[in-house]
């Protein structure tokens, strides 16, 4: 049984995925990143469904790692962090592929690794009062596992804008930096929704699984080499000791 996230069909087969962690903003646990790639496997191979929306509950998109799930990567060997990263890196490949389409329905904040769930989208649509950000760098990090994606959406001289820089932004900057394709006012989010949807549902589900993959076939190559490279990266930042002190300066922080 799934306890983070929730799938709801319509008749149409339309299935919407929600994350359900709203206490705590929505962010990754090491549960929730296996339950959404268990997820992306079955919808992806379920002939009933023609279009997948991702959605969350609450007041947030994602805001990015759980925070138990960082504590323990700061307390965990080298070998431990990279097959976790792994799994989040893994998970964020099994969305980005996927064959059907992926709506982001995004609200509140996404932050970290909420930017990459809106990357692997098809399109996402945003909110107004949204905030976005690439928060790592504060902590002494760099946003790897999500970078093939976050860049292949933005494009390298968009994503040197915001990569290296914890700042946050609003989401009409998200739209301008193509992380967004439209922001709607809060009550709006769903109409805008299904206006994307709906054109799915008159399109052969086939050609659009192999429209999908053409598409990855002709951006940049996010292949396994990649991936173990942006793997890598993170772990060789969590050794470091700007990275070490500036998480647990974080977490003194939160405690305090």
């Amino acid at each position: 049984m799934m306890e983070t996230i929730r799938i709801d069909r319509d008749a149409r087969g339309v299935a919407t995925l929600t994350l359900t962690r709203a206490d705590k903003h929505n962010a990754m646990s090491a549960q929730m990143i296996a339950e959404l790639t268990d997820a992306a496997a079955r919808l992806g191979g379920d002939d009933a469904v023609r279009v997948v929306v991702l959605a969350a509950e609450g007041r947030s998109f994602c805001a990015g790692g759980d925070l138990a799930w960082m504590q323990a990567q700061m307390a965990a060997d080298p070998e431990t962090r990279f097959a976790e990263a792994r799994k989040l890196a893994l998970m964020l490949k099994a969305l980005d592929e996927m064959p059907k389409p992926l709506i982001g329905r995004v609200q509140g904040q996404a932050f970290g690794g909420g930017l990459g769930l809106m990357s692997v989208c098809d399109i996402a649509i945003g909110a107004t009062g949204a905030k976005f950000g690439l928060t790592e760098t504060r902590l002494g990090l760099i946003p790897a596992t999500i970078g093939p994606y976050v860049v292949a959406r933005m494009g390298a001289a968009k994503a040197r804008r915001i990569f290296a820089s914890p700042r946050l932004f609003g989401a009409e900057e998200a739209r301008d930096l193509d992380l967004l394709a439209r922001v709607v006012p809060p009550e709006a989010l769903d109409e805008a929704v299904e206006a994307e949807v709906a054109p799915y549902l008159d399109a052969a589900p086939g050609a659009v699984a192999a429209a999908k993959a053409l598409v990855r076939r002709l951006g940049p190559v996010i292949d396994d080499a990649v991936i173990d490279d942006t793997i890598r990266a993170l772990v060789d930042r969590w050794d470091t000791v700007e990275g070490r002190d500036r998480v647990a300066a974080f977490f003194a922080s939160r405690k305090g």
